[in-house]
């Protein structure tokens, strides 16, 4: 403290203390920043107060607001749950074939499809849904659809399922296996007549008869396929299997039949009427058809 002096140059008081000659000027803090630093003690008080702050052994000081994170993130998915809801039950109303008529319905339900899609759907039918030639899992981003693709077929194949053993409502298709019918040389001539279908080769009469006695019941004289069967469509450029030369070969000799379980009971009807719409929408999915016009013409409810 004796050592204290004020510095000519500056007109400061020194702290007292020199090393090497350098002495330590007692310049003090600005005001504001003095206030500033005070006020944040304040702050602080006030928050450890207020606010859940002090650690304890499996909690922490509750506070006297009494609020917590967990309370605001429970909050925040109780309005979340009250909005959807709200949606959930606009949807549980509305016939699926009408859904278009209501564009923010319709949106709601497709962003809710996709969610429902990534859970429960991608295993198969890829994150994309552009599904697998060689498993057997369709493409759902095309417009070829087996067994039709507007909102109520696809609702009535998502519940039902295809190929569910001991469901009688499952979606249910078969083709005969045609080993050992054909010889070598018929098998080929029946390749390429379905190949020449959708431009792919020269047709021949042995093929042409083969396929007319053994296929077109199913799949149509031309290759138009049959939904009422869900026979495939021969005379486009999607295949299911395979469009090579090998793979149509082995699905006529022992095809390969693909199973999707039925999602009634596993998924709400609700989310399910979503997930139609969410697939619906990829870029395939065709308008609903009323058939109700013609009085005399009885209306089949089951796509």
């Amino acid at each position: 403290m004796a050592n204290k002096r004020i510095d000519e140059p500056t007109g400061t008081e020194t702290v007292g203390h020199e090393w090497d000659g350098i002495e330590e000027l007692n310049t003090p803090l600005p005001r504001w920043w003095l206030w500033t630093f005070y006020l944040t003690i304040i702050f602080s008080i006030g928050y450890v107060i207020a606010y859940p702050a002090w650690p304890m052994i499996d909690r922490a000081t509750v506070g006297v607001l009494e609020w917590s994170s967990r309370g605001q993130l429970a909050k925040e998915m109780s309005a979340a749950d009250q909005a959807r809801a709200s949606v959930r039950e606009q949807l549980a109303r509305v016939p699926i074939e009408r859904l278009p008529e209501d564009s923010a319905l319709m949106q709601q339900a497709v962003a809710g499809g996709a969610a429902a899609f990534r859970v429960n759907c991608v295993q198969c039918h890829g994150s994309g849904a552009a599904g697998s030639q060689d498993l057997g899992y369709p493409n759902l981003n095309d417009d070829d659809w087996l067994w039709g693709g507007d909102l109520r077929a696809i609702e009535y194949t998502l519940v039902h399922g295809i190929r569910e053993s001991d469901h009688p409502e499952t979606r249910f298709s078969i083709m005969p296996p045609y080993e050992g019918v054909f010889d070598s040389a018929q098998l080929d001539s029946l390749v390429d007549h379905v190949l020449s279908l959708s431009g792919n080769a020269e047709t021949n009469a042995v093929g042409t008869q083969l396929y007319a006695d053994n296929c077109a019941a199913c799949h149509g004289p031309a290759g138009s396929g049959n939904r009422e069967l869900g026979a495939p469509t021969l005379n486009d450029a999607i295949w299911l299997r395979g469009s090579s030369r090998e793979a149509i070969r082995r699905q006529i000799l022992q095809p390969r039949m693909g199973m999707m379980p039925k999602w009634e009971g596993r998924l709400d009807p609700v989310t399910i009427k979503m997930l139609a719409a969410y697939v619906h929408s990829l870029g395939g999915g065709e308008d609903f058809i009323e058939v109700a016009e013609d009085p005399e013409v009885e209306v089949d409810e089951q796509p």
